[in-house]
């Protein structure tokens, strides 16, 4: 029998599934991978650019602040007298001073790091020497006293002007008994130095060591670490003498000697010491330095690390510095800002999340037929979740990836790994959302025509549960921050936190429950009307599926976002304003030293005369004046402040400046004005607008007061809090026309944009020590660290994120029903409906939500401000540093109509919009073409 022919048996051709999806919406996927794309950028950015401003903002800290405050000071007395001389000479040499700095550097313990081209070593009087030379000038009558200091690297910081460089002539001993130096041009102009004078130091023997200057050099860098640290050695000063008369001044300066004239110091009466400067090297500092850094610094002022530099430079150095004191002002700056800036980043993750699931459930919905049909032939849910995995998997992955470059190439200085786990989140739960929403809507088998309507559905037990879960939690969060604010003992609170979150879910909740209410109010009014468009688009609004929480849980929330971070901006804002002004007290002040310097009637008239000047107020100020006892017989030693005014130029200034606003006629003083030719009355009574706690000292009767500008009495006749002529909170207010002697020490202009260059020449021209102060440039003196720079940075990119993704998420919510809307028109339109009647019905059917979505996120955005402002305070983050600073208590939220309003409006233009869009679009298209045979939208 011959064998059985076979026939070889082909394997059934299948197309990969993933592939096969991508191919068949290739928009969707595209769209999809650049949400996640954008969703992961943001996640992976926040955590870097908080490291970045952060530890920015540490940097800026320790290299604005003087160098006297941040160097390192390793010092101690001179070698001990039981020494040798030969012993004694040597440990102060140049070679031997070296050697101890270069082991003092590497034995620094990490992140301690020394910049060595500032820092500096040598040996210095501790005590200033008297200078008995007559040629020195004495503005009082007293000696100058000299500083002597061996600073290294001199050559290497200076350029030299006259002379030449001091040398040492030959080996230096305690004996030697002529040394040269150099001083700065500073020096010399203020000492009348010149090359090749000599100045003689006494020694303890009785002797004198001639210190002879030959060269006179000026500082590279002057406000450099070696410059500054000690600013003797550049800048001479005038000291004056504690007394109870006049103070009495006499000059300090420093002379420059050669490193290797330490020796003769020795000798000397200035009581030598040694010192090593180290000056902070801030270039490699992050704000995870900080916590080791404290500890580095603690352990060299009175630890391990002390008895290190004691082994290295001397068993009885010290170590000195203000680093610690710049670290604890860095973490209540940084403590103060964490948690506001973390109310904004959890706002914003809240959103993009509810995004994200609302993009998944639109993926879901759209192919809910598709899974429904695997699942009735077979399909197990995990099949069908590994396969939704897979497709979601294909286009996040690569997209979470993208971001996170994306954000590691665009902010730099910052830690990788909160990065990876910001974006890895955002990839996790796109991936998760899709096959989970799709299991559980699949668990079991439905059969098709139930309706879901938002106006017919009744909540569940379940969910009632979870409602009122919400609203205790919300309730909590808001009670904890008003209680205690945003500053927790304990770190940030993410439920304080999320406050502002918890209160829009519990309003969405709400609204959502409260919806159907009026919209079945409307649709019986719109019943009774004779067009069919009003009435189907209000149906078709009530019939929309209840799973609409979602998206009006995603509006409410970015909305009451957007709303937090422009009130966060508009009360940074309004407190720089508002310093601005109390540092100022208008538009520009011009003032002489301490107020106290009558102004030249030239300088007045010029400023008067200046571009951009609308008023010039004249003000006379008068520091300490002594008050009358109180009650009890208590002297206030501090005393107050007089200001003498014109009462309506005055009033009217502090009206327009916000300032303590006052009637001009209680201050008035007619009754009270000395005659011309005779000698004022000092009986004559005074009315006067005082602060609080002057008035409480005055009383309500008349009181006798003594001032440099006369003898009256004074009855308060009203009280102010603040004023704009002083930033004092004890002052009274009176009449300029009473006082005996009168004259003008302040002067505050008021005008739209006064010329500042202008007004500096006329003070300039008017003498020395007038100074010339604008609003605007007191203003643009509190953004100065990083780290408010960066903050703020956050809080607009919190706006414009909640802006975002509040019209992602109305575009999207509108996509999930765009098909079937699509599908009525085109039945409509074979019933006789026009394109415009076509428009309308979408725009009517798509207003009630994005009406409920754009009110609701108006009220819920002010009332959270309302219910947040109270533990919220944005001193911190408004100010750290400059004049007017430290005058505000508080700095509240301030509610931005613009961040509410313009969001709000947006949800509805660009619903309106989708919808017109919609409606042109399905118009183009025929109606053969939308309802085809089968088709069951």
């Amino acid at each position: 029998m011959s064998p059985r022919s076979r026939t070889p048996r082909t394997a059934a051709a299948s197309a990969p599934w993933v592939r096969t999806r991508l191919r068949t919406a290739p928009g969707a996927a595209c769209a999809f991978f650049l949400l996640v794309l954008v969703t992961a950028f943001l996640a992976a950015a926040f955590p870097r650019s908080v490291d970045r401003y952060e530890g920015q903002g540490l940097r800026h800290d320790l290299d604005v602040v003087e160098p006297r405050r941040s160097v390192l000071e390793v010092s101690g007395p001179q070698p001990g007298l039981e020494l040798p001389a030969a012993a004694r000479e040597e440990a102060v040499r140049g070679a031997t001073m070296a050697a101890a700095q270069r082991r003092i550097l590497d034995a620094l313990p990490d992140p301690v790091r020394a910049d060595a081209a500032q820092s500096a070593y040598g040996v210095r009087t501790s005590d200033p020497v008297a200078a008995k030379e007559t040629w020195l000038p004495r503005p009082y009558g007293i000696d100058p006293a000299l500083t002597y200091v061996t600073q290294s690297a001199l050559p290497d910081h200076a350029t030299l002007r006259t002379g030449s460089w001091p040398k040492a002539r030959g080996q230096v001993t305690m004996e030697t008994r002529e040394v040269e130096a150099a001083v700065t041009e500073a020096t010399a102009k203020a000492l009348r130095i010149k090359a090749g004078a000599t100045v003689a130091v006494p020694t303890r023997g009785g002797g004198k060591v001639t210190v002879r200057v030959t060269g006179i050099v000026a500082p590279k860098h002057p406000k450099a670490s070696y410059w500054s640290a000690e600013q003797l050695l550049r800048t001479p000063s005038l000291v004056p003498i504690p007394s109870k008369d006049s103070p009495r001044y006499y000059w300090t300066a420093a002379l420059l000697l050669p490193p290797d004239a330490g020796p003769a110091l020795l000798a000397t009466t200035g009581q030598p010491e040694l010192y090593w400067r180290l000056a902070p090297d801030s270039s490699r500092l992050n704000s995870r330095d900080v916590d080791r850094l404290r500890t580095a610094v603690a352990s060299l002022e009175g630890g391990p690390g002390l008895l290190t530099m004691r082994q290295l430079a001397g068993e009885t150095v010290t170590v000195t510095t203000d680093l610690d004191e710049i670290l604890a002002s860095y973490d209540g700056m940084r403590a103060a800002i964490e948690p506001v800036v973390t109310v904004a980043a959890v706002g914003i993750g809240a959103v993009a999340a509810v995004v994200l699931l609302m993009t998944g459930g639109l993926i879901a919905g759209r192919r809910h037929a598709e899974l429904a049909l695997l699942r009735a032939r077979g399909g197990s849910l995990a099949g069908i979740g590994g396969r939704m995995l897979a497709e979601t998997a294909v286009t996040a992955v690569p997209a979470g990836a993208l971001g996170l470059l994306l954000a590691v190439l665009t902010v730099g200085e910052a830690r990788l790994l909160p990065a990876v786990a910001g974006a890895g989140a955002v990839v996790v739960l796109v991936c998760a959302a899709l096959p989970l929403h799709t299991a559980l809507l699949h668990r079991k088998h439905q059969l098709h025509g139930a309706r879901d309507d938002l106006a017919t559905a009744r909540p569940s037990r379940r969910r009632t549960v979870a409602e009122l879960t919400l609203l205790v939690l919300a309730v909590g969060a808001v009670a904890a921050l008003r209680r205690r604010g945003t500053n927790s003992a304990g770190g940030t609170d993410l439920l304080v936190s999320a406050a502002p979150v918890l209160v829009a879910l519990i309003a969405a909740v709400v609204l959502v429950r409260l919806y159907p209410l009026p919209l079945r109010l409307a649709l019986r009014s719109v019943a009774r009307l004779r067009g069919a468009v009003g009435f189907l688009s209000l149906a078709r609004a009530g019939r929309s599926s209840a799973s609409g929480t979602l998206p009006l849980l995603a509006l409410l929330v970015a909305l009451t976002t957007a709303a937090f971070g422009g009130s966060v901006l508009a009360g940074v804002a309004d407190a720089r304003d508002d310093a601005a002004v109390l540092a100022t007290g208008a538009d520009a002040r011009i003032s002489g030293p301490g107020d106290s310097v009558p102004l030249p009637a030239a300088l007045i008239r010029a400023a008067g005369a200046a571009d951009g000047v609308r008023e010039v107020v004249r003000v006379q100020i008068e520091y300490g004046v002594s008050l009358p006892p109180a009650a009890g017989g208590f002297e206030d030693a501090k005393g107050a402040t007089l200001i003498g005014v014109d009462p309506d130029a005055y009033a009217r200034l502090a009206r327009d400046v916000g300032l303590g606003s006052f009637p001009a006629g209680r201050l008035k003083a007619t009754d009270a004005r000395p005659e011309k030719g005779r000698p004022a009355s000092k009986d004559r009574v005074l009315p006067v607008i005082a602060s609080p706690s002057v008035a409480e000292r005055l009383g309500g009767g008349a009181r006798d007061l003594q001032s440099l500008a006369g003898d009256f009495k004074v009855r308060v006749a009203g009280t102010v809090t603040r004023t704009p002529a002083v930033s004092d909170t004890s002052f009274m207010i009176v009449d300029a026309s009473a006082l005996t002697h009168r004259q003008t020490t302040a002067l505050l202009l008021t005008g739209d944009r006064p010329d500042a260059a202008g007004l500096r020449e006329a003070a300039a021209d008017a003498g020395k020590g007038f100074s010339v102060q604008l609003r605007s440039e007191q203003r643009a003196s509190y953004v100065d660290t990083p780290m408010q720079n960066g903050a703020e940075r956050i809080y607009l990119a919190a706006i414009a994120a909640g802006a975002g993704y509040a019209l992602l998420a109305v575009l999207l919510s509108l996509l999930r029903t765009a098909p079937e809307r699509t599908t009525l028109l085109a039945r409509l339109r074979t019933m006789g409906l026009t394109s415009r009647q076509g428009g309308r019905l979408l725009g009517f059917e798509a207003m009630p939500q994005a009406l409920l979505a754009a009110v609701g996120g108006l009220l819920v955005g002010r009332a959270t401000i309302a219910l947040l402002a109270p533990g919220i305070d944005l001193v911190h983050l408004a100010l750290s540093t400059g004049p007017g600073s430290s005058l505000l208590d508080t700095a509240p939220l301030r509610t931005d109509p613009w961040s509410l309003v313009l969001p709000a409006l947006g949800v509805i233009v660009l619903a309106a919009a989708v919808a017109g869009a919609q409606a042109w679009w399905a118009g183009r298209r025929g109606s053969i073409t939308e309802l085809r045979a089968g088709d069951s939208r």
